[in-house]
């Protein structure tokens, strides 16, 4: 294993010598290469829809793109408006204003409800009428009195229409669910109206931008901040509108943690190298790294999602250690020789094994995510470990061939200064280390036991809306309408009854209805259930019309053969509204379930509840499908749980066998991985003592955080091993690794962790957790490769680390 490690070596340094000799070919070659990935960047898009968390092909999506083709999109922006009396003639007029400006001025626009055109369905004689509540306007007070007792008679209006006080009334604004640019869609969709819902199998339908998607919020924000006041409060919520606050959050973010990353790391290496040229050669290998990567997102059409906004500023810490390390034995060698070109050599050949096995095990690390089942994170391990290997490539390939072209000139310190401070830390480190193994080791063990026994405590959430700080009007918005409101997020269950005409069955409708009944009376530890609405609800108001309008005839009618006969009496009233909850065939109905946000964990017993309900009351009557958005959320729950367990496996397994490679002994190769494993199990045990939930972020730092912790376990115990090889001696081995690769090792953490607690000037509350964790893991990483690693060794080599003199490191490294 030696003599192999030796020839590749070798091999670097043949590199280096060949790169040294066509730099000028080499950085023409680079250029053409990082032009090519580059123009990919202008292609790049941002998507923060909910469905983009799943992959295209999921079948709970692919379901739910099903259900917004027949009946629109579930998830709409709700404008609740408090004014200081709801039944008055001004408020009236100013809700009229502002339901016409929003239906004039709104992009996007599907359709738009409020008390203005609210249904009213009543009864004159003999005649089904449906008509606009607000027909007929209120004139005196008596009328205005009768308005508010009509609505607040009327069950479907309570919480939809109006809170059930009155304090609080709704315009509902539903927004396209498939994009019409440049498709005709809107064209085909007029023409196609009254026939086939489904329209032509061949019509290519794209879902509706986040571009126009945020167009519609932006112009009805607008409208709002035109028409808001103090005696006329106006919230606006649902799912677009927290979604376009999370993509300004990101956009805005993304460019802050850039420049702090720049800054940070800039910072970071300046004080390392004293010199400008080990500031701007870093940053040039991780600035075409970023470039190539985008560019790489570009040319495959994947777009920026909500976790993948780290990427950046991750690329930018990750990227610059490989070029850290082959530029400190690059000084290193130039201070001793002043011969430029055997400096390159030097330092490729001694860094050039540990960068690529550090550059493979970080990518493990990432792309143990690749296969994830939740897209975003899938695209994050993907694309971040292709950016780690194009780094890679830059720092072996680029950077020698800059290092040959720019004057750099040696700096050599005096013989009688002594040793500089950082020489000073890594004896203290050294003897420390190796002179406590058996208590570090002995508290390291307890550590693991106690913070293991804390993680596994931990549960995983999924709540977009816990994400955004508490100040935020998005969030306050939500909160007040699922609290006045009774709900914001909706499970759609279809009912197919496998036959046309199937919705005649009165047993169907009555099952309907009663399901919506008894989930109406649910409430699970503050989960309740707002609204439950179906296609019986409107017969329901039809039967009432046909008898009078008396309320008792508010009911399923009990003579079966008046079902088609009513359902067609509505249909030739005008109203379209039926074909917003039942198909064309009457075979298959829309039952809507509407509940508060919350923690999507909390949703999957109550989804699983609803389907034990329908399956009871339908039996094989009827077939049911769960979808909508809360059924988004709880699939991206179930399948990030599973993502984890898979990515934290493989990711241990891919990393402890590179080890055992690359160190060439089992024993050693798996004690190499306890350094490694410590600050995670500690750093996931202090997520249960800090009250901080696994989420889509957060369940990202085991993974990330152990492939660049054991970038400096791989640097450790590369250098350890030569050493050795030459001394037989573990202190001394030891202390020559701390005082070469060791000060590499400190700088790249620091640079590292610098890297990620920038996330800490986060706008949203998810990323601020993944940056203070993540740069926590790195931390103690550092600590367990300058303690438990050298500790390890000495307890695995007792022989060979009996008491010698202390060796004159400073020969090694003046």
């Amino acid at each position: 294993m030696t003599d192999i490690r030796d020839r590749i070596e070798r091999r670097f340094e043949r590199l280096a010598a060949f790169i040294c000799r066509r730099h000028w070919l080499v950085l023409a070659g680079v250029a053409v290469v990082a032009a090519g990935f580059a123009s990919g960047v202008p292609l790049l898009t941002i998507d923060t829809s909910n469905e983009a968390f799943l992959h295209p092909d999921d079948p709970i999506l692919t379901q739910y793109s099903a259900f917004k083709d027949q009946f629109g999109r579930d998830d709409i922006i709700v404008v609740a408006v408090e004014p200081k009396q709801l039944f008055t003639p001004d408020t009236l007029a100013r809700i009229k204003a502002l339901h016409d400006a929003l239906a004039a001025g709104v992009p996007h626009l599907n359709d738009i409800n409020s008390m203005v055109n609210a249904r009213n369905t009543y009864g004159e004689g003999d005649v089904l009428v449906v008509d606009d509540l607000l027909r007929q306007w209120p004139e005196t007070p008596e009328e205005m009195a009768a308005l508010r007792a009509r609505i607040l008679a009327n069950p479907l209006y309570i919480n939809q229409l109006v809170s059930a006080d009155a304090s609080l009334t709704t315009i509902v604004i539903e927004i396209d669910a498939f994009s019409r640019a440049g498709s005709g869609a809107g064209e085909i969709d007029d023409a196609l109206a009254g026939f086939d819902d489904e329209g032509p199998p061949a019509l290519e339908r794209t879902p509706l931008s986040d571009v126009e998607n945020r167009e519609t919020v932006e112009a009805v924000q607008a409208i709002l901040d035109t028409y808001g006041s103090e005696d006329f409060r106006l919230y606006m919520a649902g799912t677009p509108t927290v979604t376009e606050a999370l993509k300004r959050a990101l956009q805005s973010d993304m460019g802050l943690f850039m420049l702090l990353a720049v800054a940070g790391i800039g910072l970071c290496l300046l004080v390392m190298f004293r010199r400008v040229v080990g500031v701007v050669l870093p940053l040039l290998v991780v600035a075409l790294t970023l470039v190539s990567t985008l560019g790489l997102m570009g040319h495959a059409g994947v777009a920026v999602k909500v976790p993948t906004v780290i990427l950046p500023s991750f690329l930018l810490a990750v990227g610059v250690g490989a070029a850290v390390h082959v530029l400190a034995i690059f000084f290193q060698h130039l201070g001793r020789s002043e011969d430029r070109q055997g400096a390159i050599i030097h330092a490729l050949g001694h860094s050039g094994l540990a960068i690529v096995m550090t550059s493979l095990t970080t990518a493990a690390g990432l792309g143990s995510f690749a296969a994830a089942e939740v897209a975003p994170i899938a695209d994050l391990g993907l694309f971040a470990s292709l950016g780690v290997l194009i780094s890679l490539g830059y720092t072996v390939v680029l950077l020698p061939a800059l290092l040959v072209v720019i004057p750099v000139r040696p700096h050599r310190r005096p013989a009688e200064a002594g040793p500089s401070p950082m020489d000073r830390l890594m004896d203290r480190v050294a003897a420390f280390s190796t002179g406590n193994a058996r208590a570090i080791v002995v508290v390291s063990v307890v550590l693991i036991a106690v913070f293991l026994t804390s993680a596994g405590q931990l549960r995983f959430t999924h709540d977009i809306l816990s994400w955004l700080p508490e100040e935020w009007p998005v969030l306050q918005a939500t909160r007040k309408i699922d609290r006045d409101l009774r709900g914001s997020v909706v499970l759609e269950v279809l009912l197919d009854t496998g036959r046309e005409n199937g919705l005649y069955d009165r047993d169907i409708l009555v099952g309907l209805d009663s399901l919506a009944r008894e989930l109406e009376g649910l409430d699970r530890d503050g989960l309740f259930v707002g609204k439950a609405t179906s296609v019986a609800d409107i017969l329901k108001e039809i039967h009432q019309a046909l008898n009078e309008n008396r309320p008792e005839y508010h009911a399923i009618p009990e003579n079966p053969a008046l079902i088609p006969q009513e359902f067609l009496l509505f249909e030739n009233s005008g109203s379209d509204d039926l074909q917003n909850v039942i198909d064309s065939q009457f075979r298959t109905a829309r039952f809507t379930v509407r509940v508060p946000w919350r923690d999507t964990l909390e949703y999957v017993p109550l989804i699983r509840d609803i389907e034990q309900r329908f399956r009871a009351t339908f039996g094989s009557d009827a077939d049911f499908t769960m979808t909508g958005i809360m059924s988004l959320f709880g699939r991206t729950l179930d399948a990030a749980i599973r993502s984890m367990a898979k990515s934290y496996l493989i990711a241990f397994a891919v990393i402890t066998l590179m080890m055992i490679v690359l160190i060439g002994n089992l024993k050693l190769g798996l004690a190499s991985m306890l350094p490694n494993l410590t600050p995670i199990v500690v750093t996931v045990g202090l997520m249960w003592w800090a009250g901080i939930p696994l989420n889509m972020f957060t369940m990202l730092v085991g993974s990330i955080a152990i492939g660049l912790a054991v970038d400096d376990t791989i640097h450790f115990m590369h250098n350890f091993r030569r050493y050795f090889a030459e001394t037989g001696d573990v202190r001394d081995a030891v202390g020559r690794t701390l005082h070469t690769a060791g000060r590499a090792m400190l700088v790249t953490s620091v640079v590292l962790a610098v890297g990620f607690y920038i996330f800490l000037f986060a706008s949203l509350n998810n990323v601020i957790q993944f940056g203070l964790l993540t740069g926590t893991a790195i931390v103690l990483a550092l600590l367990g490769n300058f303690l438990l690693a050298p500790a390890l060794m000495v307890l695995l080599n007792p022989a060979a680390a009996g008491a010698r003199p202390a060796p004159d490191y400073m020969e090694d490294v003046a």
